[in-house]
């Protein structure tokens, strides 16, 4: 509560700069980082006003009476050339230049009221180019923390509501989930001021949404146990520590299985996949943090009639062998081998879904609706020449610049040169390349490959090249890289949480494998929605990594809620009896725990942003997925077709006598839920 003020500061230490979205090692990136030198002159960002339709006269005059306007929000000592006239006769272009430092943001808005006052019939004015892209861009993620926030916390509560039947519990998570809420936040802006945490706008949105489903989910967990114990135990407190003492191995392995995964992409070369992994396993961990010690408190405090009116009072049945749960696990059960060949089979025809999958978003195809920067474009691409809204950037050493020119205008693809700007010492030159396709065309890379291959030959110049055409390749570059470098990683960190939590290698390999399946499966059908349903172009590059992450991360936390509680009833029971009731007992809560996680992410699918909406769709459809399937069919059937070697080479894959086998019994309660001794049982 002290740290509160500092929850709503996050924003400040958020970068959004031009190269948050980039890969660290890019080219681009490195004349971002030069093109900086160039900001002791005032940076400059171009705004582009497109005139089309209506009479050419009539166009032509309004184009030159808005000129004289935009003059007043020129950068100083900037003059505003007089309007292109594209080659066709048929579109007037006009470039503003806006400085940085003065409200670009504020003056655009000026511009674009001008542009349409007046205009004649049939006169249409766009407003594009560098300036319109980035103003449109910042218009995605403007509040999108609160917004997030408030749709996460309304779903919750609906949720919660549904599972809890009660007017009252609901809060009682949801409160410790705020708590976790406020923590993350503060956490992550202390972590990102004073420990070089990298937040951008994207990670730090789905922040929100990812701490509102975990938290809901340790709570659901904790929940239920803890109600179980109740059933047992008069004393609260009692039944509060024992529920908290069994929960604690299953939280620690997930909340160590979210965090080491999403560390693991620290090594990806993408700065918002690294941004996105390092803010999520600080949400999981503030998460897990608030939800072991909050929560308890509040539960404990509350006492049992915080469950009105669905009390549970100690002595009575936790639960019936004939309900809809004991029911699956019977018919998974009678044949186990059949029902895992089906899921697999199942997965399998999903993931056919994401064979001959169309990667890369073009500018057109980022936003859900199309805003005024995107027409603009394409405005400028059917009249001019198609890259003179977002020209190539070529950064060289100044005493070069001839030798980088004659290089430049021989390469295939180059419409001119222009725009030569130096650094206050002198010492450094930015070109400005205007290609001639569309700057998010396959041939527009094509060139840019060409022009490095150019400018990199020529002696002493150091010549780098950047925009928005380079950046793209850069990316893809990098997004392939980064699949092959961390997704081992985080399945071996994935594997070494599971072998420490089973006490086994057969039941960890399995899960892995159960779990990667799941992810082709959701990867396919997040495809199918994707092209046929929601009518996108593609699958942007970034998000098969950060999709499998996640997953892999989330998802294999229901398997460890099941199989961590599989491996008590077992110790009891035997095995075949230890995943029935495993089944059974984890079948309520991690359901509801599924639904309430893919419901926070469908949130996030609801953004303008494509690439959150696919991010958020895939984390949807996949934890469906291992909820529904994998948890309740493939890993209780494959565990029991494999029978005890499950458990090689613990204790538990061993002959032994379990507990009602045995002279003694080792648990003071029935498979039913109830005390062996308790004068109804008796």
């Amino acid at each position: 509560m002290a740290l509160g003020p500092l929850a709503g500061k996050l924003g400040e230490v958020q970068d959004a700069g031009s190269n948050a979205f980039l890969p660290r090692s890019s080219e681009s990136a490195a004349v971002n980082t030069e093109l900086e030198k160039f900001r002791s002159e005032g940076e400059l960002i171009p705004a582009l006003v497109v005139y089309t339709g209506g009479e050419s006269d009539e166009r032509r005059a309004k184009a030159a009476a808005d000129r004289r306007a935009f003059q007043e929000y020129a950068a100083t000592g900037q003059r505003i050339a007089p309007p292109a006239q594209s080659r066709d006769g048929e579109a007037q272009m006009t470039v503003v230049p806006l400085s940085y430092d003065d409200d670009p943001f504020g003056a655009l808005d000026e511009i674009r009221e001008i542009a349409a006052a007046n205009a004649p019939p049939g006169v249409e004015a766009h407003i594009g180019g560098p300036a319109g892209s980035l103003q449109d861009s910042v218009a995605v993620f403007d509040d999108i923390d609160g917004t997030l926030m408030a749709a996460s916390a309304l779903v919750v509560t609906l949720l919660l509501l549904l599972i809890y039947r009660s007017p009252v519990l609901w809060l009682v998570p949801l409160v410790a989930v705020a708590f976790a809420a406020v923590l993350t936040q503060v956490g992550t802006y202390l972590l990102a001021r004073y420990g070089g945490l990298p937040v951008d706008p994207q990670s730090a949105g789905i922040l929100m949404v990812l701490v509102f489903g975990i938290g809901t989910d340790y709570a659901l967990l904790l929940i239920a146990r803890y109600r179980e114990e109740l059933h047992r135990h008069e004393d609260r407190h009692e039944a509060m520590q024992l529920a908290l003492h069994r929960c604690l191995p299953a939280l620690l392995a997930s909340v160590g299985t979210i965090a080491a995964g999403m560390c693991a992409l620290a090594l990806a070369d993408i700065n918002s996949s690294r941004s996105l992994g390092l803010v999520a396993a600080v949400g999981a961990a503030c998460a897990f943090l608030a939800l072991v010690t909050v929560l308890p408190a509040l539960l404990v405090v509350a006492g049992r009639w915080v469950f009105w009116p669905l009390i549970p009072r100690c002595g009575a049945p936790v639960r019936g062998g004939r309900s809809g749960w004991a029911r699956i696990a019977d018919l998974v059960a009678a044949r186990p081998r059949r029902s895992w060949l089906l899921s697999v089979g199942l997965t399998a025809v999903l993931a056919l879904g994401a064979v001959g999958m169309s990667f890369g978003l073009n500018q057109s195809e980022q936003f859900q609706t199309e805003p005024e920067s995107v027409v603009a474009q394409e405005r400028v691409s059917a009249h001019y020449a198609s890259g003179a809204s977002d020209p190539a950037v070529v950064v060289a050493r100044a005493d070069a610049e001839g030798a980088v020119t004659s290089a430049v205008e021989r390469v295939d693809g180059v419409d001119e040169v222009s725009g030569s700007r130096r650094t206050a010492d002198g010492a450094l030159v930015s070109l400005d390349v205007v290609l001639e396709d569309a700057p998010d065309s396959e041939a527009a890379k094509e060139t840019v490959a060409e022009l490095r291959t150019a400018v990199h030959a020529v002696d002493g110049a150091d010549a780098l090249v950047g925009g928005v055409t380079a950046e793209t390749v850069d990316t893809q570059r990098a997004a392939a890289r980064d699949l092959v470098v961390v997704i081992p990683v985080v399945l071996l960190v994935v594997l070494g949480v599971l072998i420490w939590l089973l006490r086994s290698l057969v039941a960890p390999v399995l899960l892995l494998a159960c779990t990667v399946a799941s992810n082709l499966a959701a990867l396919g059908a997040s495809y199918f929605l994707f092209v046929h349903v929601l009518g996108f172009a593609g699958i942007d590059w970034s998000i098969p990594l950060m999709g499998f992450v996640f997953l892999t991360a989330l998802g294999i936390d229901y398997t460890i809620f099941l199989m961590t509680r599989v491996r008590e009833e077992a110790a009891l029971h035997g095995h075949e009896r230890g995943v029935r009731n495993g089944l059974v007992s984890t079948g309520g809560v991690i359901t509801s725990a599924g639904i309430v996680l893919a419901a926070t992410f469908a949130v996030i699918g609801s953004m303008p942003l494509v690439t959150m909406a696919q991010l958020g769709v895939l984390a949807g459809v996949g934890v469906l997925l291992d909820t529904f399937l994998v948890r309740t069919v493939m890993v209780p059937a494959l565990a029991l077709d494999l029978g005890d070697r499950t458990w090689w080479p613990g204790r538990l894959s061993r002959p032994r006598r379990t507990a009602e086998s045995a002279s003694e019994p080792v648990s003071e309660y029935a498979p039913d839920g109830f005390p062996r001794h308790h004068p109804e049982r008796v």
